[in-house]
Order: structure tokens, then sequence, then C-alpha cells
């Protein structure tokens, strides 16, 4: 089996783009990663398209990935259309990689695109509804509930203001770590306000404004223990990736000083384990398979980005990945060792919540980071020596879990 490389990427700044389409969006992406990789776009032999929202907001239900490729003069090939909540993208990745590892063509392009943002705030909350299970939402309360009973929100912690569903969920798992380990608002504050701080390098992100941990634990209550700067805002952006084989390298005359290795690409779904079954999370279980698959232990991760939608998933994808024991996130994040220059540096892009989350194209938009980390193209957000890297991106929510989660390792070529 041939290994497969990353040899472009391209995204756009993410935020509120009013005066931009999915596909202005989605143009901008691809012809920066077309440009990237030195790529005629003759060469791509498959594309995968992920996007969420354009169905709720637009109308477009169908075709999604034709109607915004096809003008690019991306045609002819199999495009095929993705959705996967917020690891829409990162689907899109793993099937490239299918694609490729498969021998059905030698260039494959995997795009995501999101436009999200609206006047019509009950529009744009309601896009959520449907990450999870509709049919069983009281079982789904329920489930949340359990997990964050032990810990009692104090008054006046909860905005009156309407927000995405998914922080409850959030705030759920976050009180469940609370009373488990002991983590503490003060330690989910400081991996937002180190989050915050690695944006203010980031021209891209969404937000670059450093915040301290006292500034964000006064900030608005969204829902207990979470403030608003700890939680991912509403974003538009798209993010793509060009991905080739061992031979095109050679035969499409790609860079091989900047092509980035994929060791692994996992996709998994949830499982109904009990809740404090952590063992067998959808998370953890990809991330072992992730390793085994690229022949790599945790202890050799130079970089992460991984799936902060909130503080709190910062902590419970660090985990889950197995950067370090269940519970000493919290600590760790307290001490600056997952900030740049400390010890394993973090979503060093800003992570979701000050980078941005246009769901559709947040994997991708990780990935982007990781290439450029390990190509040694970031700057002052620059880990220094990165060697492997890796991502993981959720979606959706089945019972106590994520629905999806993909996890990628990358290695410097």
């Amino acid at each position: 089996m041939e290994n497969i490389y990353i040899v472009g990427v391209g995204m756009t700044t993410f935020g509120r783009h009013m005066d931009k389409s999915v596909k202005q969006l989605t143009a901008w992406a691809v012809e920066d990663a077309l440009k990237d990789a030195n790529c005629d776009r003759k060469a791509i032999g498959a594309a995968f398209f992920g996007n969420t929202t354009q169905g709720h907001f637009d109308g477009q239900q169908m075709i999604r990935g034709q109607v915004a490729l096809l003008p690019l003069g991306i045609e002819g090939i199999p495009i095929y259309n993705l959705e996967g909540a917020c690891a829409s993208s990162s689907h899109a990745f793993n099937l490239a990689v299918m694609q490729l590892r498969a021998g059905a063509a030698d260039v494959a392009l995997a795009v995501g695109a999101e436009k999200m943002y609206t006047s019509d705030k009950a529009k744009m909350f309601s896009c959520f509804e449907s990450a999870w299970d509709i049919e069983t939402l009281e079982a789904n309360k329920g489930y949340l509930a359990e997990m964050g009973k032990a810990v009692v929100p104090p008054a006046g912690s909860q905005s009156e203001k309407p927000y995405s569903p998914f922080m409850d969920v959030y705030a759920s798992l976050g009180r469940g770590l609370m009373s488990r380990y002991g983590i503490t608002q003060r330690q989910l504050a400081a991996v937002a306000s180190k989050n915050h701080g690695h944006s203010v390098h980031n021209e891209r992100s969404q937000y670059r404004m450093p915040m301290d941990i006292d500034q964000i634990l006064a900030a608005s209550p969204i829902t207990y223990p979470l403030t608003l700067p700890m939680c991912s805002p509403i974003s538009d952006g798209a993010s793509a990736a060009i991905l080739c084989t061992e031979s095109a390298l050679k035969k499409y005359g790609f860079d091989r000083n900047r092509a980035v290795k994929v060791l692994a690409s996992v996709v998994r779904s949830a499982s109904a384990r009990d809740a404090d079954d952590h063992d067998a999370g959808c998370t953890r279980l990809a991330a072992l398979q992730a390793f085994e698959q690229a022949g790599v232990a945790p202890k050799d991760i130079d970089v992460a980005e991984v799936h902060d939608a909130t503080a709190i998933g910062e902590l419970l994808s660090f985990e889950a990945l197995g950067l370090r024991e269940p519970g000493a996130s919290g600590e760790l994040a307290e001490r600056g060792e997952t900030t740049l220059g400390g010890s394993i540096p973090v979503n060093p892009s800003g992570g979701l919540e000050s980078k941005g989350h246009p769901i559709g194209a947040t994997g991708l938009g990780q990935i982007f980071e990781l290439v450029s980390q390990l190509r040694g193209e970031c700057g002052p957000r620059q880990v220094e020596g990165a060697r492997l890297a890796i991502q993981g991106n959720g979606g959706g929510l089945w019972r106590v879990e994520e629905a999806t989660e993909h996890i990628g390792i990358f290695e410097r070529a």
C-alpha cells in the first residue's frame, strides 16, 4: 500500500463573511490549496465535500459539492457529499485517503465549507438541533442531567440569551469532570486563555485578542461552568487539502520537501457504552487504532489540534487521545504545559474557541494548521522542531459521547 501525502492546503479566514456564499468560500479555500500544491486541477481524480447547514440556511438540500466545485472546473470526476456534523470535513479527508489507498485515484481533493452566520439568531442556533437523535430528546436530556448531577450550578450562571444546545452538553460533561477529578472552573479558563493567546498570531483566526484567566471568568455566563470566551463562536469559512500517493509526488512534480505524510486516518462511531466506561469511548478507541496504524505512541506527539468546541471539550479530547493520564489535563493547562513552549502544545491555531468553528470546515481547518506546523511555516506560533502531529475532531452526540470521531496522525516528510 502506497504512502499518502498532503501536498497542498488552503483555508479562508474564519469569521463572519456576510458578503460571501458557500460557493465563494469554497472557491477561496480550493484555489489556495491548488496554488499551495502547484497542482493542475485536471490532476484531481476524486473530490469529497463536507457541509452540514447549507440545506438549513439556503435550501440547497442536495448536490452541494457539485454546485460548489463544478464552477471551479473540477468536473467529470466523482464528487461525494459528506455530512458528519462537526466532523464533516474530516470524513471528507478520511475518504480521500481511502480513495488513494484503494488505487481509485492518485490525487484527491477534500473540502469543507460552511456559511452559518445570519442576523436571524433563532434560525442560526436551530441548525444544531439535528446533531443528535431528535426522536429521543427527553432521553438525551436525561443522559446529560445524569452526567452533571453532582455539581449544582450557582445562581446567575446561565445565559438568558439563546445559545447552541451543545453548550449544555459540554457543561454537563464539564460538571462530570469537576466531580470526578476536581477540575476547576479556573482551569477551564486557563484553557480558553491559552487558546485566545495563541490566536493572536493566526491571521486566519476569527478572534485575535488575548484574554487572561480573570477576564474569562468575569465574562458573560453561558451555562455553568462555561463563560462566553470558553465557547466556540458561530463562524463562516472553508478549508481544503490536496492529497496524493507516493508515485504521484514524482508524476506531478509535487514538492516532497513540503509534503506531509499521513500516518493514520481513523473514523469511528459511538457505542451504547456506560457513561463511566471511558476506555470504551469513541475517541479513545479511535486514538488507539490510529496510534497502532501510525506505529507511534502518544509520547512521540509534538503538537495537537483537538476539538475544543468548548474548553471542556479540549480537556476531554486531550485525555481521550492518551496524551496525558485521566484527570491531569486541567492542572497541565493551568501550569502552561499545553501552551506554546510547553511540553505538549495544544491548539496553537487558537482552537475552535478563538480561531472559529464553521462546523463543516473545522476538521480540515485543524489539518491546515498541523500541515503548516510540520512544514515550519507558522511564524510566531510555530512549535519548535515539530515532527509528529495529531488531530482529534468529533461530530454530533449519541447518548454520552460523540456520534463520530476522526483521528489523524501526520509526519513531517
